[in-house]
């Protein structure tokens, strides 16, 4: 067994953009010749996930292997917790993109139930990373627990490793206290507005994806014209209220423009229900019912009430010029 000494964090960008093999349920996984495979919740896809990602990808290319990443949806604390109003950085379908640009070669999204958190940490490793996976090499972070209740260690891997022939690795503790990244750190950014630190941790812009839907159109009233993004995924985390400098991807172009998250306090007829709404610079295209993808690159203000509409549209100029300013860099 190996316990590896590994950081590079030249190696923390993610530089390939690949076809992934997805496979929904463990059971619709078709063997290869030499896996080699994690296994984790991966939300968010960040710095500290890219530090195992890129190490199975080099043992991979050193074997002559494949990479493979088991994880499971929905996520474990929203099944076995179930008065947990727990919000996930990623969506299903944005995790998959991630893992794909990340060079994932297969994706296993194994259904996480009651049932199948029962399982021993014996016979997840058995049933699962043995006879499914047919695993070669399992690389994984540092204190990583899995099975009922987490009974399974590092200790467990090595021994069961032994038993049914495949070799562990461990990203060392010194490895992740370097990095010193969590999908939690990265939740708790959002939803403070510190966007900045959050995109950093990630080493992506944080997005937001959904379908346009009609509104009001009180920005088109003020002559900022906004699509309203309707978010389907109840799970999916939304940011603190506030202005952003975002890019927008509309039929596969990419514009600047501006979001705003919030309830829009200077609108009078405004129904307190907060609202996502994206104004797409140097866009008029007719998008109701298309999906659309917002980065967030970075926050500008907080949301705020104004005195008329007068001074909102003011500010809007103001947001729209440090949008620009941002953006343009």
């Amino acid at each position: 067994m190996v316990i590896l000494n590994f950081i590079d964090k030249a190696q923390f960008l993610i530089n390939r953009i690949g076809v992934v093999n997805v496979y929904h349920g463990i059971e619709n996984f078709k063997k290869i010749a030499y896996p080699v495979v994690t296994t984790g919740t991966f939300d968010g896809v960040h710095l500290g996930h890219m530090t195992i990602i890129n190490r199975l990808k080099e043992v991979a290319k050193k074997q002559n292997g494949e990479t493979v990443l088991l994880t499971f949806f929905p996520h474990p604390r929203m099944v076995l917790q179930e008065d947990n109003d727990l919000k996930l950085i990623n969506t299903l379908q944005e995790k998959i993109s991630l893992l794909e640009k990340a060079g994932i070669d297969h994706l296993i999204i194994h259904p996480f139930t009651r049932e199948f958190s029962r399982l021993t940490s014996l016979e997840f490793v058995r049933d699962l990373i043995a006879n499914k996976i047919g695993t070669k090499r399992l690389v994984i972070g540092y204190d990583h627990h899995f099975g009922r209740n987490r009974e399974g260690s590092f200790e467990h891997l090595m021994e069961f490793g032994n038993l049914y022939g495949f070799e562990v690795e461990e990203i060392p503790a010194q490895d992740i206290d370097n990095v010193n990244v969590s999908s939690t750190k990265i939740r708790k950014a959002l939803t403070e507005g510190d966007l900045k630190t959050a995109n950093e941790y990630l080493t992506h812009p944080f997005s937001i994806s959904g379908k346009v839907v009609s509104g009001a159109q009180n920005g088109r009233k003020l002559g900022y014209p906004t699509a309203n993004i309707q978010v389907e995924e109840a799970y999916k985390l939304i940011p603190a209220f506030g202005i952003y400098a975002v890019k927008v991807q509309v039929n596969n172009q990419t514009y600047n423009g501006m979001l705003n998250i919030g309830v829009r306090p200077s609108i009078s007829d405004a129904d307190g229900k907060p609202t996502i709404e994206v104004n797409i610079f140097d866009f008029d295209g007719d998008i109701y019912g298309q999906d659309i993808i917002v980065q967030l690159v970075d926050r500008i203000r907080a949301e705020e009430k104004f005195p008329t509409l007068d001074d909102l549209v003011n500010q809007m100029h103001l947001d729209k010029l440090q949008s620009l300013a941002i953006l343009e860099k």
